[in-house]
């Protein structure tokens, strides 16, 4: 037998959810076929058999589950003895339902006439620490359970056992909706005619942050003003919520600022548009700052580092990241080895990776990586940006609009283009001396956009 847990399909995945499978329970599947669709923190990603054999779900659809976790078995393919009642009552964690245990709070509001029901197990326990897993993911029912009466041929998870002893219901009249037929937790909901309440996640509250109630929660909107409401994070804004608040909270930082003269770029800019091949993109003002920003980062190593446990890390890698507005997030896809590559090449790379990030395509490795970001708000008319740090980064680059500013040239009133560029940086790693220079070089190759085509 061969044990599918949940895989780590980015550098910074924790945990993931089960968005379909692909292949059905019991179904024959061979190594390197497509077995289920897994959302992570930065895509959706699908994941091929390790192994040959004969699939037995244990994750359902929608649950998510902390990297490491069992997912599935892949057996031999020999076939499974018809279940008795004690071989159902001993059934394992791998066999039982995938449905996270009702929090305590919810069972006893579920059904208040009830006696209340024993001390927590150990397996409770490790359950109300918010750690994914519960009496019904852990093991068998216990036998000794009140709540959890024994029925021959019936096939349900302890979970529901119990709540088919709290609510009176017949589980033998039941159908199952889980693997195999399995009586769930929503089968005997259903039955009794109750709310079935939400699964917990790994997210859910700790042992020292009760859960409300279902009453406590019908009661909650009514001290909300009318019109509010609440609405949940993706799991792309939970780590970007997570990772903002660990920079704030975590690097010491401060920013240095620049104004660039963009005439001559503009007027380059003009010029290849007339000359480029309809194939390939006009380079943007932003696939010039990528450029500018490489051949500075192979410049000053510092800037192009991170700092780690007390160490500068210093990468050999200028990989570039850019920030892509998504739909209610912001997603950073990398520009790999962009000092070695050409002004046309970073441009049609920045055009590929966005196209994927807005049509969802996008992968993690496309998403990792980064050594420096660049984020850019200049297309929305903002003069100036000040970004937060994307840790373990040592520095992020903000971009503001080009604007046109009059300026005395040669004792004449000019009309200027302007830019702002704003450099945030960790300031551990880089000072106020390192900053200033590294923007300098910046603004120098932006300045004479020519060394920035033929480089």
């Amino acid at each position: 037998m061969t044990e599918i847990t949940m895989p780590s399909l980015s550098d910074s995945m924790q945990e993931g959810t089960i968005l379909s499978w692909l292949k059905r329970d019991g179904d024959e599947v061979a190594a390197g076929d497509e077995l289920v669709e897994i959302e992570t923190d930065k895509a959706t990603m699908t994941y091929d058999s390790p192994a040959d054999g004969t699939l037995q779900v244990v994750a359902e659809v929608g649950q998510t589950l902390a990297v490491g976790e069992p997912i599935a078995q892949l057996t031999d393919g020999a076939a499974t003895p018809a279940p008795d009642a004690d071989a159902d009552a001993d059934a394992p964690a791998a066999d039982a339902d995938a449905d996270a245990p009702e929090p305590p709070d919810a069972r006893e509001a579920a059904a208040p006439e009830q006696p209340v029901e024993p001390a927590p197990t150990p397996a409770t326990a490790g359950a109300s620490s918010g750690n994914g897993a519960g009496p019904d993911s852990a093991g068998p029912a216990d036998p000794a359970d009140p709540a959890s009466p024994a029925e021959p041929g019936v096939r349900a998870t302890p979970l529901a056992r119990r709540m088919a002893g709290v609510h009176g219901v017949d589980l033998a009249g039941l159908r199952g909706s889980g693997p195999r037929g399995r009586i769930t937790r929503s089968d005997v909901a259903a039955s009794a005619g109750i709310a079935d309440a939400p699964p917990t996640t790994p997210s859910a509250p700790t042992s020292t942050e009760a859960a409300p109630t279902s009453t406590e929660a019908a009661r909650e909107p009514a001290s909300t003003p009318p019109g509010d409401g609440s609405q949940e994070l993706t799991r792309t804004q939970q780590l970007i919520a997570r990772r903002m608040s660990e920079a704030k909270a975590t690097i010491p930082e401060f920013q240095v600022q620049t104004e660039v003269e963009i005439d001559d770029l503009m007027a380059l800019r003009e010029r290849l548009k007339h000359q480029a091949d309809p194939p390939d993109p006009l380079p943007s003002l932003n696939d010039f700052i990528v450029k500018a920003a490489a051949r500075a980062l192979r410049r000053h190593p510092r800037a192009n580092g991170s700092y780690r446990d007390g160490r500068f890390q210093l990468h050999e890698q200028v990989n570039v990241g850019v920030a892509v507005a998504a739909d209610d997030a912001l997603v950073v896809p990398t520009i790999r080895e962009a000092d070695g590559r050409s002004l046309g090449a970073i441009a049609r790379e920045a055009r590929r990776l966005a196209a994927a990030v807005r049509d969802r395509s996008i992968t993690p490795p496309e998403l990792s990586g980064a050594t420096f970001t660049v984020s850019n708000l200049g297309m929305y008319g903002m003069t100036a940006i000040t970004p937060v740090i994307n840790p373990p980064q040592a520095a992020i680059l903000g971009v503001g609009a080009a604007r046109a500013v009059p300026a005395l040239v040669d004792g004449e009133l000019r009309e200027r283009r302007l830019m702002t560029l704003t450099l945030s940086c960790d300031h551990r790693i880089l000072y106020g001396a390192d900053a200033a220079e590294f923007l300098s070089d910046i603004r120098r190759g932006l300045e004479s956009p020519l060394t920035l085509v033929t480089g």
